[in-house]
Order: structure tokens, then C-alpha cells, then sequence
């Protein structure tokens, strides 16, 4: 393998390591377990517009881990996560958003471990519905969770 095929390949991992574009805002959070040393447990609120389509507003619930390993950033926070999406005015779909119907598009990605586990957003198209479908799950290089939430936003006129 040529040095430059191994520094492209090398590049491309490390890109792949940076977090999603998706700007987020704490709504909120509550502790759920006490440490003495380290972060408590906690449930975080968050929120984020779809990027794509104007008037969306989803909702994330997701658990964060505490303690030593919190503090210092190299815990794994676990695969719990729940999601609530809406219209707030009106929406139009791209012809690209129509076209991948079946095709999940990531909306939002949040790294969960200090490498290997991210929590991600994607979105559907139900064309047959008129609705956009947002499923929320958690996955890893080698093994993902089926631990998953939905929220469907159908489309009304404004």
C-alpha cells in the first residue's frame, strides 16, 4: 500500500471521529444517581431543528454518565435515549428529502464514548403518509443497540 493511500485512509478515519454539525441546546437536565466523587447521573434535555427543513423542532431525552470516568471524558455513556419532534410552522420537503424514502439521512450525531459509540438521529420520509419519521438509536463500530426511540411529524398545511 503506497504512503498516500495509507494518509487518505488515515484522514478519513479521523474526520469520521469529529461530531455532526448539528448545533444542540440544553434545555435541562435531572440527576438520577449521586457520586461522591465525578458528575452525578444524569438525564439530559436537549433540543435541535432539523437542518434541512425549515420549522421542525425535535426533542432528545438521553442519559450521561457520571463520575471519575465522566469527569476526565473517557466514560461510555449508555444507549437509553428518547425523542419527541415537531412542526412549528410550515414546512417544504427538497426534492433530495422526497427522493431518499427509504434512505435514512442523519439529522444529528453525538459521540458517547471517547471513540467507538455515537447516538444518532435520522430521518425518513413516509411519502405515502405525507410524514416525516425521526428514530433516534445508538451504535457502535462492532455492535449496536436495539435500544431505539421514534417520533413521527406528520405534515400540515400552515
Amino acid at each position: 500500500m503506497r504512503l498516500c493511500s495509507v494518509k487518505k485512509i488515515l484522514l478519513i478515519f479521523l474526520l469520521s471521529l469529529l461530531p455532526f454539525s448539528v448545533l444542540t441546546e440544553e434545555i435541562g437536565s435531572v440527576d438520577t444517581v449521586f457520586k461522591i466523587f465525578g458528575p452525578n447521573y444524569r438525564i439530559i434535555i436537549e433540543t435541535f431543528n432539523d437542518p434541512e427543513i425549515d420549522n421542525i423542532i425535535c426533542y432528545l431525552s438521553r442519559s450521561k454518565t457520571g463520575g471519575l470516568k465522566s469527569s476526565i471524558g473517557v466514560s461510555e455513556e449508555t444507549s437509553e435515549a428518547a425523542i419527541s419532534c415537531h412542526q412549528t410552522g410550515p414546512v417544504k420537503l427538497t426534492d433530495r428529502i422526497k427522493r431518499a424514502q427509504k434512505k435514512p439521512q442523519v439529522v444529528f450525531q453525538k459521540r458517547t464514548s471517547l471513540v467507538f459509540k455515537k447516538l444518532q438521529v435520522v430521518r425518513f420520509y413516509d411519502s405515502k403518509r405525507n410524514t416525516l419519521v425521526y428514530l433516534t438509536y445508538s451504535n457502535k463500530i462492532i455492535d449496536g443497540s436495539p435500544k431505539n426511540a421514534l417520533s413521527a411529524v406528520p405534515i400540515i398545511r400552515w
